[in-house]
């Protein structure tokens, strides 16, 4: 990415110390994969503050400290030109920094960052979210314990609280046939692969009053076929992805959608990502609920579509989680994309109070 698309952070004028490592992170880019320089950023927030911290094997930045609550997030973003600069939020005048990762997820890993420093708990900045969460997976199996409680760093709003994600299944079909003249009645395996999607969708269709967190949703992400390059073949294969609600497993999906197959087609799955659903009772969430409602706010308990790394912690770590930070995820990856500057401030402050109170449990 060019270094004309970014303003350096010297040249903004933020005040707080808060603020200024929000700027320095999103002023500097960390594409998944390319998350060097910004990890080398957290990793020198934390040294000002005496902090033990190292940058793991994968790229992962890691402070360990008191383990009642482990605050993490990521720090890898998706691609994308969003000029760095403060100015005026588009619904409104308050002011908001815009700039790539703004809302996904700086602004939640420099909140969580400043709050790991001010009240001493764990804190785990990963990498590769955005692709595979090669960060996070790395982390659940490189500990030696489990922390006592996850708080996964996701916009969510000041006021929101993530319990819940989809899970998710992708792969790719593949299906061949002999090649023959179009006239003939016979299918080919373009027909093959458009006939098993078919299925696949009217199977998952449901009810359309039941949410979409509820259901399996199906989506192909990518198809091609034709013929091979010997002229004796017709092939054709279709990248796909189904997510998965907490009411079912990956399992489950797998075996659902291979019962349509044919004979002579398979599917090769490569990537499997069970489902989340957290408690609101936990000592977690009971936690924000307070916190949030002792800053003023209504708390709001969220269910996302997609998919994060608390996904993969939950499948390792049998401890409390939730996921929260500010932004509007609306923003996430958009070329508008732009936290306000007081929703920052605020979620900061919430992250103490949660973290002061766990604590202290």
């Amino acid at each position: 990415m060019s270094d004309a698309q970014f303003t350096s952070s010297s040249d903004i004028d933020v005040q707080g110390e808060a603020r200024q490592l929000l700027v320095d992170l999103v002023s500097t880019p960390s594409v998944t994969r390319e998350e060097g320089e910004a990890a080398a950023v957290l990793k020198g927030f934390f040294e000002e503050h005496d902090r033990e911290v190292w940058i793991d094997e994968v790229g992962n930045v890691r402070a360990p400290a008191d383990d009642s609550a482990l605050l993490t997030s990521h720090i890898d973003t998706v691609p994308g030109d969003v000029p760095v600069e403060i100015r005026a939020a588009q619904d409104g005048d308050e002011p908001a920094l815009w700039g790539r990762g703004s809302v996904d997820a700086k602004g939640p890993l420099a909140a969580m960052a400043v709050a790991a420093v001010r009240t001493g708990v764990s804190f785990a900045g990963v990498v590769g979210e955005e692709v595979d969460s090669k960060g996070g997976r790395y982390l659940v199996d490189d500990r030696e314990t489990e922390p006592d409680a996850v708080v996964n760093g996701e916009p969510s709003g000041w006021e929101g609280i993530t319990l819940g994600y989809r899970g998710l299944v992708g792969g790719t079909y593949v299906a061949t046939s002999e090649s023959g003249h179009s006239s003939r009645p016979d299918n080919n395996a373009i027909q093959d692969a458009i006939a098993w999607w078919s299925a696949i969708e009217e199977e998952f269709g449901g009810d359309e009053w039941d949410a979409v967190f509820d259901r399996v949703t199906p989506k192909p992400t990518k198809i091609q076929g034709g013929l091979t390059e010997d002229g004796l073949s017709v092939e054709a294969t279709m990248e796909v992805q189904l997510r998965v609600p907490p009411s079912m497993n990956t399992e489950e999906v797998i075996e659902i959608t291979e019962g349509h197959l044919d004979v002579a087609d398979r599917v090769h799955w490569n990537d499997r990502v069970e489902p989340v659903m957290e408690s609101p009772r936990t000592p977690v969430a009971r936690a924000f609920r307070a916190a949030i409602r002792g800053a003023g706010g209504d708390p709001r308990l969220l269910r996302k579509t997609g998919t994060s790394d608390m996904n993969v912690y939950a499948q390792v770590w049998d401890c409390p989680m939730v996921t929260y930070g500010p932004g509007d995820s609306d923003l996430d990856h958009a070329p508008n994309e732009h936290l306000v500057l007081a929703e920052y401030d605020r979620s900061v402050d919430i992250l103490e109070t949660v973290a002061d109170r766990l604590q202290e449990d």
